[in-house]
């Protein structure tokens, strides 16, 4: 009997002690742990890089910036941290091991970085020659040749610039001339357009477009 309780004894013992030496390495481990937080801001015009990597070398875990270049995570203290970026020179630092708080905040400026690529020129075949060759025997058909000196006809383009109506361009300036005439009558009875040049351009426009023929021509009807 007695040598049962000695053993029950000795067991709740060293299981005390077990448990004794694990809360103090949870509370040690505990202890190393840093609340990481900073922003990334770029170094010559101090606005803040979004979308930055940064990097846990040490426990190959990390996070992103957000779009005011502000960052918070995890990490242990001695950490190497790696930030990186597009366009931007990558950039590390260590956590210090001695910190007396378990926060810790950093304002990390990166330096532009430029990447001169080479001129790649793309060809649809494997090799220049190839290329010239193909199109020094490129057969165009006739049709299509037709086709585009019937669209650089000077008659047809004559034609198609006077039905086309009038751009942006065209009626802002036909606006301000309206303007301009009406100012030019205030306080007294309008001018006579005969004597209008723009007037009696858009009366030739009209004669060479046959509204008049076409209105002569619905109301005989």
């Amino acid at each position: 009997m007695v040598f049962r309780v000695t053993l029950l004894l000795a067991f709740f013992g060293l299981a005390s002690c077990f448990s004794a030496e694990g809360n103090l390495q949870a509370q040690d481990a505990n202890s190393r742990l840093v609340q990481f937080s900073g922003i990334v801001m770029s170094s010559d015009s101090l606005s803040p890089v979004f979308y930055a990597n940064i990097w846990d070398k040490s426990k190959r875990r990390g996070t992103i910036s957000n779009g005011q270049g502000f960052f918070s995570f995890v990490v242990t203290k001695g950490d190497t941290i790696l930030f990186s970026a597009v366009g931007y020179q990558k950039a590390k630092m260590v956590i210090p091991s001695n910190l007396p708080e378990n926060t810790y905040s950093v304002i990390q400026f990166m330096k532009h970085d430029t990447v001169m690529l080479p001129t790649a020129i793309i060809y649809p075949w494997p090799a220049p020659h190839e290329f010239k060759q193909a199109f020094l025997s490129l057969n165009i058909p006739d049709d299509d040749i037709t086709r585009a000196e019937k669209n650089l006809d000077q008659q047809r383009i004559q034609e198609l610039s006077l039905s086309m109506k009038m751009d942006g361009n065209e009626n802002f300036d036909y606006q301000m001339r309206r303007y301009s005439q009406n100012l030019y009558s205030v306080g007294q009875s309008p001018h006579m357009r005969i004597f209008d040049v723009f007037a009696w351009a858009e009366f030739f426009k009209a004669l060479k477009r046959g509204d008049f023929k076409n209105k002569y021509k619905d109301n005989k009807d």
